[in-house]
């Protein structure tokens, strides 16, 4: 009979064969599992998440465990982990990965890897964990308790530099940068191991569940759709015609196109997520022939890492199956932290085999009065004066007043949602 490890308050607990019936995969001997044209990266789609008895058994373990409150992020990254989208990781890292990923941007198998996953925690809280104890990771439910989610044994807990971290994943050590804020206000000390996830966070259910695709899902929805080439678009911003001509030119060479916005938690003045959705769904509708396009939801939270974290972003779709990953003009950017094509040039610092998909190159695109297309400056001959380009204040801005953006810069359909939204959040807003 074939034994499967999973996690107890002293160390590894074995369960019976028979235990992983209805597909109770968890990954603790893992063998190739995956659909697709690509393999995922470090070559096994990890999955993490428990089912069946197995998923009772370590809930009701959980529940007397020490609990760890996850922040916004860690509880997005444990959703990730448990579905594949981070493979080859299974649970936060350890010290050698760690610092690996944050000096060299590879985990220390030799596998590209440029954002640091981890879970940190204030010392007083770590002081109380011994290397080999099993905790309990949870989130605060609307109610005001905790909904536990998962097991972590605990193989390591380390300090770490955030001053050194800052400046290698985001090139900065001011705190005015979201990210380095962030990683600022964090706990000193990070805890390491493997996790076992028996309920995905709130957010799985009550967010966009019709789209919350993983990636084993989406890897059998491009077979089935008969996709040998698909490439992926990030995106944290509605999308506005200069997207929509940089998707369509690389749907001219891929068989499909994966739009998959990020709606985890962004800065407070980016554009709400439903609202958002709602115009990717009137654009996709009106525009876009319906059988080249899946539309889902990336639960990731934005690091705004700019180059690294365009690098993540390709790994994490090639999890999800793409071959090809969309690297516009200051990806995953903000303020003026990162050159306007740095999130490009990175990719030229990794072995092109290793990291697998390909990133296709765009330059900035916008609208040319006397062109009277969609345009870039490899295209265009005309002078700046001649083009339609609006800065994210200046369309937020718009967008509150009520006004329509240009047609040449959005759709009319996407200007009326995104009205809309934004009025209705201004509503819910004055009323709380």
């Amino acid at each position: 009979m074939r034994e499967f490890l999973c996690p107890s308050e002293r160390g590894p607990r074995i369960f019976p064969e028979d235990a992983t019936l209805n597909d109770n995969v968890m990954n603790a001997h893992p063998t190739p599992n995956y659909v697709g044209a690509i393999a995922p990266h470090g070559g096994l789609l990890i999955n993490r998440l428990l089912r069946g008895e197995m998923a009772a058994a370590t809930r009701e373990m959980a529940q007397r465990l020490k609990p760890i409150v996850l922040s916004p992020m860690n509880v997005s990254d444990l959703e990730l982990i448990a579905v594949g989208a981070y493979s080859p990781l299974t649970g936060f890292m350890g010290q050698a990965d760690y610092r690996s990923v944050v000096y060299d941007m590879h985990l220390t198998n030799g596998l590209p890897w440029t954002i640091p996953i981890t879970l940190a925690v204030d010392s007083d809280t770590a002081e109380a964990i011994a290397i080999g104890q099993s905790v309990a990771l949870a989130e605060p439910d609307p109610h005001g308790d905790l909904h536990l989610m998962a097991v972590m044994e605990v193989s390591e807990k380390y300090t770490y530099d955030k001053t050194v971290e800052a400046e290698k994943v985001y090139r900065t050590t001011e705190e005015a940068h979201p990210g380095v804020a962030r990683l600022y206000a964090q706990g000193d000390v990070l805890l390491a191991g493997d996790i076992w996830v028996f309920d995905l966070p709130l957010a799985a259910k009550t967010e966009f569940p019709e789209l919350r695709h993983t990636p084993a899902q989406t890897r059998r929805m491009f077979a089935q759709s008969g996709w040998q080439t698909i490439v992926g678009f990030q995106t944290r911003n509605p999308v506005h015609r200069a997207h929509e001509y940089i998707q369509k030119v690389a749907l001219e060479i891929v068989d499909g196109l994966f739009l998959h916005p990020l709606v985890g938690e962004t800065k407070a003045d980016d554009i709400p997520a439903d609202v958002r959705i709602a115009s990717y769904q009137a654009i996709l509708r009106d525009y876009y022939p319906p059988d080249r396009v899946l539309l889902g939801v990336f639960p990731a939270a934005m690091r705004y890492a700019g180059p690294r974290e365009a690098v993540f972003h390709a790994i994490a779709r090639k999890n999800y199956g793409c071959t090809h990953f969309i690297v516009g003009r200051d990806h995953a950017g903000v303020g003026k932290y990162y050159g306007t094509y740095d999130a490009q040039l990175i990719f030229n610092e990794f072995d092109k085999e290793l990291i697998g998909i390909t990133p296709l190159m765009f330059e900035h695109a916008f609208y040319c009065r006397k062109c009277e297309a969609i345009v870039t400056a490899k295209t265009c001959p005309h002078d700046h004066s001649e083009w339609v380009s609006l800065s994210g204040t200046q369309v937020r801005e718009m967008l509150s007043r009520g006004e329509m953006l240009p047609r040449e810069f959005t759709r009319p359909e996407v200007s009326r949602v995104l009205i809309e939204g934004m009025k209705r959040r201004q509503n819910e807003n004055h009323h709380e």
